[in-house]
């Protein structure tokens, strides 16, 4: 392979040293109103197959639970890091019950519970403008309380005050298994971290 070669060319010259890290919703699953509703396509789901069949790794790193993003591509044979790194961490487990004491206290319709985190979607509401007001309120109460808030694509996560994300789950997964090259594909700002990690 000639040192001209594109990252790519090089990524598939040497696929045994190689990983193919890939978020889930906008990425393999089209983006849908409701997130309990997203679907991988059965012509990705078999591309996915055939990748894991040529690559070292080939792993899904979502925002989702791992078990709720292995649900949504329907292939065990992956690897699955769930919220966003936050899975690979044991300090994050300690912060769930306080985390989740915090969510009951917002009055808010559209909210998905994970273990580690919690998401409230404005992607529904009617005036978009009022709730992002609305949250950006719950945002400034929550950092209050030692939580770390996070807007992404209509929507407000809230995490654990620990060091992890997409860009420490995917020096993880690369470190473990002695890989020294991998793509990433994701699509909102979470994602940033992980390609971040790649290129530092």
């Amino acid at each position: 392979m000639e040192d001209g070669a594109s990252p790519l060319a090089r990524l598939a010259a040497d696929p045994e040293h190689a990983a193919i890290l890939l978020d889930v919703d906008g990425v393999l699953a089209p983006i849908v109103a409701v997130p309990h509703d997203a679907v991988v396509p059965p012509e990705t789901r078999e591309e996915l197959r055939r990748l894991n069949g040529r690559y070292a790794l080939v792993a899904c790193i979502s925002g989702r639970s791992g078990p709720d993003a292995r649900r949504i591509v329907g292939l065990d044979e992956l690897v699955y890091v769930g919220e966003h790194g936050l899975e690979l961490e044991p300090e994050a487990a300690q912060w769930s019950e306080r985390l989740q004491q915090f969510a009951a206290t917002v009055d808010w319709e559209d909210v998905e519970r994970k273990p580690l985190t919690v998401s409230f979607h404005y992607r529904r509401a009617e005036d978009e403008a009022e709730a992002l007001t609305m949250l950006e309120a719950v945002s400034a109460r929550a950092r209050h309380e030692g939580l770390v808030p996070r807007f992404g694509r209509k929507v407000l996560e809230l995490r654990p005050p620990v060091g992890a994300h997409k860009g420490t789950a995917v020096a993880h997964l690369l470190t473990e298994r002695g890989l020294d090259r991998a793509l990433y594909a994701g699509d909102d700002t979470t994602d940033l971290d992980a390609f971040n990690a790649l290129a530092g």
